[in-house]
């Protein structure tokens, strides 16, 4: 009796299906996360120099592994 209940169960898999995700949902948000990454991207690429933002080092401080990692020379 219990193969009958197992064999039944394993008969009918049910399929989770995704919802579509509408182009206008997301294209204010992939457009958000890539200003947010320039942003990144200059801060840990050029922040330093005649395009410096702050004075000082201090950001260059703080993002100088990062530079390293990415293949931005700083010194």
């Amino acid at each position: 009796m219990a193969e009958a209940a197992v064999s039944a169960a394993a008969s009918t898999p049910s399929l989770a299906v995704p919802a579509p995700l509408p182009v206008r949902a997301v294209l204010p948000w992939a457009f958000f996360v890539g200003l947010l990454a320039l942003i990144a991207l200059y801060f840990v690429g050029a922040e330093q120099g005649a395009t410096s933002v702050f004075a000082g080092t201090d950001v260059h401080e703080w993002v100088h592994d990062g530079r390293h990692l990415l293949g931005f020379p700083c010194h």
